[in-house]
């Protein structure tokens, strides 16, 4: 397509909102969007935005997710389904001190602690299951040991064939796109500033050109050099390549933190990816604060090359829309905010040749950027006492999320200091199932002093008040967030009508430790677009067991976990990314939700299986291996799960005075549960996440490499990692230990 001449902005604004059902009028708008959910009310917000930094914590912690409901958009649209009503009614059932009634206890060496552990809790975590979570379950198949099915095992299956699409559709299409747009607009914006040199205009273009000629080289796209902004390019890609932690920014003049541009997730070791990677989070991050003149030409700018030209704009909506589709709407004003705003300033009709000298209009545009909804979630280094709500402008701004938002409520400054000054710089994943309701995990949270901070109960409170409703919307703007909503009936206390092992406050924890171990496969796949939270600164048998197996009785999560494999199938299928293998997967994995739900609410109901429920129990290793070879079939050297671990790393906050918060999975571990299977009493067996957190060097934030050579693996010349001894320099947290052996 050839490049179209400049046009006025209301014009273009109607051809923007016919492209492809992701235009500025639905998608993308601003006014319902996620950007305005910690927003204040449209009518005000003249006299809101003045007193923004002089509202309480309290104020705005209970308007946080008021406006949710009817304004947020749902890119996956609106689900009505409703959740079906659970009547748990299993007959109640006890295990004897010696294990005279459980069936097969002769199948099983258990130690003495474990026993214990086993008899009182119904359940016990134990030794590893090996690299990944299949293992056991095919263990399980060849010994004649019932399997029990998890949670967990089905989350890190969605959690593998999540990421391998992200990378698949990254490589495939978005590496291309952005590299074709990053080009096009260094060309644009060189245009702009041979027009505008000589005037107000011309710092505020060449900025532009050294932005996008950065994001071009990263990616290794065809750039033109332009020697006005060489030595500014050449500074900022040592700085993003380096990635040595935070520092001055020549584009905005702002600090900057270039540990960020450390390829993470899936990204490492991939070099087509690790480009993608630099120049996403490049244009994911660098802010256009709107309080700087300067740069809020610049954001002017940049909004008019990029929408008037359509290919321009059609290249950036097919990048936002899919990431969108993954990861959710930006938190951060950009384009689809400042084209109205342009037009009401200019009068609907602006070209670039007239910018200069028109100051009258300029000034109306700042008044008006000054009045868009700010951000909710910050990620720029502050100094103590600087407000955390810095509006500005993002070309490609990182992603709003609920457990973002949440934990930016439970930090400094936000939850002040405690009796003995200190402040919470780092939040804790329990943050997140506290806020959602677990009062498991916040009193976990109380234990470890978290709730001393002044205002942390306060915000809590709040947090857990705006968001106990359904608020279908909200949890349905994304596959990210749907993900955390399938994970929230874990959160619920299981009294009576549910089996024993359920009925006690360490499957609660258990249950959390799935949500965790979970939580962080989730942001390790979206590591470069969810925004991050800173503060300021056998054989031989003598007889054949009976090894009908047991499914984990959660037919609430099964349920969503169903639609949020329909979903990921019917979005990408809608935005033409979705082959028929790829697309007959998904569908596999949506039925076996279906089975294990059914399953579940039979279990529930204290009723027999049939034949082919038992088998599907039985065979179900084989299932979860069929999809883990198919998500690690392209990587090179992924012969066994040696060479791709279950094992992930990922950092989920920053101190920006030198540390960050990393969350982990090491490899999955057996767990042991006495179940009732057809009146018979017997131990079943499964995987579950084995879930770490805990604080590291800002500027050496990990790898999955990194982080499984301190596990034990050490890598070979192949990319293989060979186990040797090791000891892993972190535990596992306290509040875990507890029902492990």
């Amino acid at each position: 397509m050839k490049k179209k001449k400049a046009r006025g902005i209301l014009a273009v604004l109607l051809i923007v909102c016919m492209l492809g059902g992701c235009g500025l009028t639905d998608l993308f708008d601003k006014d319902a969007g996620t950007d305005e959910f910690f927003a204040p009310e449209e009518d005000t917000a003249e006299e809101e935005t003045e007193e923004w930094e002089e509202e309480t914590t309290e104020e705005r912690t209970e308007e946080s997710f008021s406006r949710a409901e009817n304004n947020r958009p749902s890119l996956l649209g609106m689900n009505t389904e409703e959740d079906e009503a659970i009547s748990p009614n299993v007959s109640p059932y006890t295990v004897e001190a010696d294990f005279s009634n459980v069936d097969n206890f002769w199948q099983f060496y258990i130690e003495d602690e474990m026993a214990q552990k086993l008899a009182s809790n119904g359940f016990v975590v134990a030794e590893n299951a090996g690299y990944e979570f299949f293992e056991v379950y095919e263990w399980n198949r060849y010994s004649l040991i019932p399997n029990f099915v998890t949670v967990d095992s089905m989350m890190h299956t969605y959690h593998l064939y999540f990421s391998y699409l992200m990378k698949n559709i990254e490589k495939d299409y978005l590496a291309d796109a952005l590299g074709e747009l990053s080009s096009r607009m260094a060309r644009a914006s060189a245009e702009q500033y041979e027009t505008l040199k000589g005037t107000e205009w011309e710092t505020a273009a060449a900025r532009n050109v050294a932005f996008f000629t950065v994001g071009a080289k990263l990616l290794e796209a065809d750039v033109s050099g332009y020697d006005y902004v060489e030595d500014m390019v050449s500074r900022e890609l040592d700085a993003v390549n380096n990635a040595s932690g935070i520092a001055d920014c020549m584009i905005t003049g702002k600090q900057e933190d270039y540990s960020q541009y450390i390829p993470r997730g899936y990204y490492e070791g991939d070099a087509q990816l690790e480009q993608y990677f630099k120049a996403m989070m490049w244009y994911g991050r660098i802010h256009f604060s709107q309080e700087e003149e300067d740069l809020d030409r610049s954001a002017l700018l940049i909004s008019l090359a990029l929408t008037q030209d359509e290919q321009n704009y059609e290249l950036w909506e097919s990048i936002y829309a899919v990431t969108s589709f993954f990861a959710g709407a930006s938190d951060d004003s950009g384009v689809c905010e400042y084209v109205p705003v342009i037009a009401e300033a200019y009068g609907g009709s602006v070209s670039v040749s007239s910018l200069a000298g028109n100051e009258e209009a300029f000034d109306a545009f700042r008044a008006k950027t000054a009045k868009l909804a700010p951000p909710q979630i910050n990620s720029i280094p502050i100094w103590d006492g600087e407000s955390n709500v810095i509006p500005g402008f993002r070309f490609m701004g990182q992603r709003f999320t609920i457990d973002a938002a949440i934990m930016q409520k439970l930090i400094y400054q936000e939850v002040k200091e405690d009796a003995s000054g200190n402040r919470r710089m780092l939040p804790d994943a329990l943050d997140v199932p506290a806020a959602l309701g677990s009062d498991t995990a916040l009193g976990i949270l109380a234990q470890q002093g978290d709730t001393g901070y002044e205002n942390f109960s306060e915000n809590m409170e709040k947090l857990r008040e705006n968001l106990s409703g359904s608020n279908k919307t909200l949890w349905s703007g994304s596959l990210y967030a749907n993900w955390l909503h399938t994970l929230r009936p874990l959160l619920d206390k299981k009294g009576e009508g549910y089996p024993f092992f359920m009925q006690n406050e360490e499957w609660a924890k258990k249950d959390l430790e799935c949500f965790a171990g979970s939580f962080t496969e989730l942001k390790h796949d979206t590591v470069l677009y969810t925004k991050q939270v800173m503060a300021e600164m056998g054989g031989g048998m003598e007889e054949e067991p009976d090894d009908r197996g047991y499914v984990e009785p959660e037919p609430l999560v099964f349920s969503r976990f169903h639609r949020l494999a329909v979903l990921t199938a019917e979005g990408l299928k809608k935005y033409n990314m979705l082959d028929s293998a790829d697309e007959e997967n998904l569908l596999r994995l949506a039925e076996m939700a279906e089975k294990l739900q059914t399953i579940s609410n039979k279990e529930l109901k204290d009723e027999v299986l049939s034949d082919e429920e038992y088998e599907f129990i039985k065979s179900y290793g084989g299932n979860l291996e069929h999809f883990w070879v198919e998500a690690v079939k392209n990587d090179s050297g992924a012969e066994g799960t040696q060479e791709a671990p279950a094992a992930v790393v990922v950092d989920i906050a920053t101190d920006p005075n030198g540390q960050v918060l990393e969350v982990a999975t090491g490899l999955p571990c057996a767990m042991y549960v006495i179940v009732k299977v057809d009146g018979k009493v017997k131990i079943a067996r499964g995987s579950v996440y084995s879930f770490y957190q805990f604080p590291w060097d800002l500027s050496d934030r990990l790898t999955d490499s990194k982080w499984r050579y301190m596990m034990g693996y050490q890598a070979d010349e192949n990319g293989n990692h060979i186990p040797y001894d090791a000891e892993l320099p972190v535990k596992q947290p306290e509040w875990t230990q507890s029902y492990r052996y």
